[in-house]
C-alpha cells in the first residue's frame, strides 16, 4: 500500500504532520514542543523537566485526577516526558476517540493549571528521579560521556541537579512555560485511521489562535574534555568510550549507523560475541548512535569487574580499530534484516509512526518515507560501509570510567 505523508504549517509556526494508515483501527498523535533541557537556564538545570511534571497536574477545568479519568474513560493511553531537545506528549486510542483526546491535550499544553499548592509534590517526583539516576552507575557513566561528546547545553542531563530543583519556585515554572510552550518550532503529528482534511481542521481549531512565542537561539559552551575517572568503591567498573560522528541529517548517516550496527546490533554483533561470549570479559556491552540536529556521536559502554576492566578497555578499542579493516557480507545482511523488521513493525503501530514523524521532522525538517529508508538500507554493502570507515575512522575519543581504579589507554583521548 502506498505511503502518504502530509505536512502543513499554520501561520503561528505550528507544523502538522500526518500519515493515514487505513488498515488500522487505531489513531495516535504526538505533540513535540521546544522545551527540552537545552533551554533550561544555566542556573536552573532541570527546570524543563519540573515544568513538564507540573503541566500534567490538571488543565482547563479538570484537575489531574479528572484529566486522567477522562483519558481512561475513552481508552486513551498517554505518556509524556522531556529530552534534551523537546518536551513531548503522546497518546494512542481507537480512531473514533481522536478528536476528544486531542481536545484534552490542547488544554494540557495551552492551559495547564500549574497549581502552586502541588509544587512540593511535583518537586519530590523530580528529586526521586534524580536520586534514581544517581543510583544507576552505568547511566551515570554514560551521562558523563555525553557531556564530553556534545557542547553544553546539548550534553546536559534532563532531570538536572538536586540543588537546582530544590530551589525552583512556581514563578520559575510559569515563566519557563510561557517562554517555551508555544507553536513556534512545535510539531503535532498524527497517524492511523485518520482523514487528513479533518485533522487539519481539528488542529487549526484547537491551536490556530495559539500566540506565537519568540524562542531565540541557544548559546553553546565548549564540552568537557579529557579522560574522566569517577572513583567509586565497588567490585564493578563501568567504561564509557565515545567519539564524534555525523548527524542523522547527513547523506552518509546510514553508512555510519551500519558500522555501529555491525559492532553492536544483536547478540551476533562483534562486541557481544568477542567481549562477552568468546572472552567472558563483561556482563554488558553495547554501542549506540546518538544524533542531535546538527551533530552526532557514538557511545560505547562496558560493564565489567575491576580485575577485567583494563583488558575490557583494550579489547573494546581493538574492536573499534578492526572495524576500519572492513565488514563482512554476513554481518551486513544480518543488519539489514533487523532494520527491515523494525520498519515492518512501525507499519503495525500508529503510536510508533506518530512518534517517528515528529522525530524525523525535528531532525531533518522533512520526513523520510519508509520506501526511502528501505532503499537506503538495501544500498548498504561491505564495500560502501568500508569506504565510509576508511574516510571516517573512529577517532577523537572521549573516555569515562567509574570504579576503583583508573585505566591506561593508548588511544587519543581528547
Amino acid at each position: 500500500m502506498a505511503q502518504t505523508i502530509y505536512q502543513q504549517q499554520l501561520d503561528n509556526g505550528l507544523t502538522i504532520l500526518a500519515e493515514p494508515m487505513p488498515w488500522l483501527e487505531s489513531a495516535a498523535f504526538a505533540i513535540s514542543l521546544p522545551a527540552g533541557s537545552s533551554r533550561d537556564p544555566a542556573s536552573l538545570p532541570g527546570l524543563g523537566n519540573f515544568t513538564s511534571e507540573m503541566v500534567q497536574r490538571g488543565c482547563g477545568e479538570l484537575d489531574s485526577r479528572e484529566f486522567n479519568n477522562a483519558l481512561e474513560n475513552r481508552g486513551v493511553t498517554f505518556s509524556g516526558g522531556v529530552s534534551n531537545s523537546k518536551a513531548g506528549f503522546q497518546a494512542a486510542m481507537l480512531a473514533d476517540q481522536l478528536e476528544p483526546a486531542m481536545r484534552l491535550f490542547a488544554d494540557l499544553v495551552r492551559r495547564p493549571m500549574l497549581p502552586s499548592d502541588q509544587i512540593e509534590e511535583g518537586r519530590q517526583v523530580c528529586l526521586q528521579e534524580i536520586r534514581g539516576i544517581e543510583d544507576d552507575l552505568a547511566g551515570q557513566t554514560l551521562r558523563h560521556l555525553r557531556r564530553r561528546l556534545f557542547p553544553d547545553p546539548f550534553g546536559r542531563t534532563v532531570p538536572g541537579t538536586s540543588e537546582a530543583v530544590s530551589s525552583i519556585a512556581i514563578d520559575d515554572i510559569t515563566d519557563h512555560f510561557q517562554k517555551t510552550y508555544g507553536p513556534e518550532d512545535a510539531i503535532i503529528s498524527v497517524a492511523g485511521r485518520i482523514d487528513w482534511p479533518q485533522v487539519v481542521a481539528l488542529v487549526a481549531d484547537l491551536f490556530g489562535d495559539w500566540p506565537r512565542q519568540s524562542l531565540g537561539s541557544i548559546p553553546e559552551n565548549p564540552q568537557e574534555s579529557g579522560y574522566l575517572h569517577v572513583e567509586h568503591e565497588s567490585s564493578q567498573t563501568h567504561i564509557a568510550l565515545g567519539y564524534p560522528s555525523i548527524p542523522y541529517s547527513h547523506p552518509d548517516y546510514f553508512l555510519s549507523r551500519g558500522a555501529v550496527g555491525v559492532l553492536s546490533d544483536g547478540m551476533s554483533s562483534r562486541l557481544f560475541t568477542e567481549m562477552r561470549e568468546n572472552r567472558g570479559l563483561c556482563y554488558a556491552v553495547f554501542a549506540s548512535y546518538h544524533s542531535l540536529q546538527r551533530m552526532g556521536g557514538v557511545e560505547c559502554y562496558v560493564g565489567t569487574t575491576t580485575d577485567k576492566a583494563q583488558e575490557s578497555l583494550e579489547v573494546l578499542t581493538d574492536e573499534l580499530g578492526k572495524i576500519v579493516d572492513g565488514v563482512h557480507e554476513t554481518e551486513v545482511n544480518r543488519l539489514k534484516a533487523r532494520y527491515k523488521s523494525s520498519l515492518i513493525m512501525q507499519q503495525e503501530s500508529s503510536n510508533s509512526r506518530a512518534a517517528q514523524l515528529a522525530a524525523e521532522w525535528r531532525l531533518l525538517e522533512r520526513v523520510r518515507t519508509l520506501d526511502e529508508v528501505s532503499d537506503a538500507i538495501d544500498a548498504l554493502s561491505p564495500q560502501s560501509i568500508g569506504d565510509f570507515l576508511s574516510s571516517n575512522p573512529p577517532s577523537n575519543f572521549r573516555l569515562v570510567t567509574l570504579g576503583e581504579k583508573t585505566l591506561e589507554t593508548t588511544i587519543g583521548v581528547s
